[in-house]
């Protein structure tokens, strides 16, 4: 197995994730299978119990991992589809630790951190990497590690052993280092300043891990001076110094890295050249140079709870860029509070009020996503509602279905206090209840979480439509509450169509209202499965009747 580890230093949230992600694009356009594994230093076992406002977005595997939103990174620019254990964090190694302790498997010894951490955190690194996460048989050729974090954290220090220690083992030929350092400018010379990077590198040197490549990120293409002083006090070869300078989208990274001759770098530090082929990326670079060139836009209102923090939403934006990239559009995006619209606002905060309502009536279409909790969920429903009552194209994701269904019990079937238990456990309409496999004690991983399957109740139905007439899909599911089956009945005869069950026949997984132009629901998440050159079904479907040609693409699809 070849290792390629992504380290970063001088400040967090520099993009390893996306520099990790666009490495794997590189490597896999010569020919070789890549998988990716991310390593988060925190003490959590996985993501799922952590705030959006916290860590961005959860990101949910096919296995039910509730995992880093770089995990969502590297399937949609890998095209693969990983496993939980591709995300190590300091939780899991402890936990596992901990547990052979319990039972007895050190023998008596004392346990440390070195070396039963660091054996550990090896062991596991060396297993997750030989999973194949491409539907083919056998180990992948290369994997690449993301260590979360900057060089230098206390809680990162075991990882940074662990993988000197790996490093030595593997030998220096399966063995590449890559530091993303911060190239700042400061004053109005505008003077590249290196000095943050040297005291990074330093560092990591001390370690006991010397970079292989340097990836500096900078506004502005770094100077040739700036890579030779770099080169001088870093001891890395200036045609080993990467440079990430800003770009109009981060699909061009890739095709940036390729430029600057990258992958031929890294193959020759892994000494793969003789097995690799030129980088194909003709796919990638018409993918990125038709969004460059772009110029008309679709406007979609995303109301939500967590709108001040885009990373909340990350594979919701990523799925609406390449649902609208397909059709030829530029995804505007008008971010609206859920609590804006909703009347209480009116008189605390006017002009937010009067500017969320006036930014939902502008928009082509209407989506709210998941979220947990009862803040904004009133101003969802005003927003469902009035996309309901004004034909604008509607879909809700989880929680975003669920107060479509709460809003139409209300509106429709005159059910004034209807709702959800998570939100008022007296309503006497329960239309969403807890599930019973539900854990009302622990947190973490105790919903439903992960690729469940949806079997289609009709082929006369825009789902099914756009899912190409199939008479199931699979996709990934994260939630605790469902729609009441007891209510199924009535919601249907006022006219709410459930056309997508689970195999049971009882959970209610996709809404439509036949009466409307698109409004649609859906229990499950859809961005997580969405891939730039295989947009998401359903997004494809909103924009497309946010543009008024989902009639003609349907059409298209049946040859009618």
């Amino acid at each position: 197995m070849k290792y390629v580890l992504i380290s970063g230093g001088v400040v967090s949230g520099l993009g390893k994730g996306v520099t990790a992600s666009s490495i794997g694009v590189v490597l896999k356009a010569c020919g070789l299978r890549v998988t990716s594994i991310k390593i988060d230093p925190y003490l959590n076992i996985d993501a799922g119990t952590m705030s959006p406002f916290e860590h961005g977005e959860v990101f949910v595997l096919d296995d039910g991992g509730e995992v880093d939103l770089d995990l969502g990174n590297y399937e949609r620019f890998l095209d693969v589809t990983l496993t939980k254990d591709n995300n190590i964090t300091t939780g899991k190694i402890y936990q596992s630790v901990l547990e052979k302790e319990r039972k007895g498997d050190y023998l008596g010894k004392t346990v440390q951190v070195v070396p039963h951490i660091t054996d550990a955190i090896k062991d596991c690194i060396e297993t997750v990497a030989a999973i194949p996460v491409d539907g083919k048989e056998g180990p992948p050729d290369v994997c690449v590690i993301e260590l979360g974090g900057t060089v230098g954290d206390i809680e990162s220090m075991p990882f940074i052993e662990a993988l000197r220690q790996l490093s030595f083992q593997v030998g220096p030929d399966n063995f590449c280092l890559i530091h993303v350092s911060l190239i700042p400018v400061l004053g109005v010379v505008g003077e590249q300043k290196t000095k943050p990077t040297q005291h990074s590198v330093r560092e990591l040197r001390a370690l006991g891990l010397t970079p292989h490549l340097l990836t500096s990120r900078s506004a502005e293409p770094l100077l040739e001076s700036t890579k030779e002083k770099l080169s001088k006090f870093c001891h890395v070869p200036v045609e080993n110094i990467l440079n990430i300078h800003d770009v109009p989208n981060i699909w061009h990274i890739p095709l940036l890295l390729r430029n600057q001759n990258a992958h031929h770098s890294i193959l020759q530090q892994l000494n793969l050249l003789s097995q690799a082929t030129p980088p194909d990326l003709q796919q990638w670079t018409e993918m990125a140079e038709t969004y460059d060139n772009l110029t008309e836009s679709v406007r979609i209102a995303m109301v939500g709870k967590y709108v001040g923090l885009t990373d909340s939403y990350l594979s919701v934006i990523k799925a609406l860029l390449h649902a609208c990239v397909a059709r030829s559009f530029k995804p505007s995006i008008d971010w609206i509070a859920a609590s804006d619209l909703e009347d209480d606002s009116a008189k605390s905060t006017p002009e937010a009020h009067a500017a969320a309502w006036e930014t939902l009536k502008s928009a082509a279409c209407v989506l709210v996503p998941g979220g947990f909790g009862d803040r904004g969920v009133r101003g969802m429903m005003l927003a469902a509602k009035y996309a309901r009552e004004n034909n604008v194209p509607y879909l809700g994701i989880c929680l975003g279905m669920q107060i479509s269904v709460i809003e139409f019990a209300r509106s429709v079937l005159g059910w004034e206090r209807a709702n959800s238990v998570e939100f008022d456990a007296q309503t006497p309409n329960p239309v969403v209840v807890f599930m019973p496999e539900g854990s009302r004690t622990h947190m973490g991983s105790t919903m439903r979480l992960g690729s469940r399957r949806t079997l289609l109740q009709t082929s006369d139905c825009i789902t099914s439509k756009l899912y190409g007439n199939s008479e199931y899909v699979d996709e990934r599911h994260r939630h605790r509450y469902e729609v009441n089956p007891d209510v199924i009945g009535n919601l249907e005869e006022a006219g709410l169509k459930f056309v997508g069950k689970d195999e049971s026949g009882k959970r209610m997984e996709i809404l439509e209202l036949p009466s409307h132009p698109f409004y649609v629901g859906v229990q499950f998440h859809p961005e997580f499965k969405s891939r730039p050159a295989r947009p998401s079904a359903l997004f494809l479907g909103l924009i497309l009747a946010a543009t008024g040609k989902l009639e003609a693409f349907i059409s298209r699809q049946n040859g009618t």
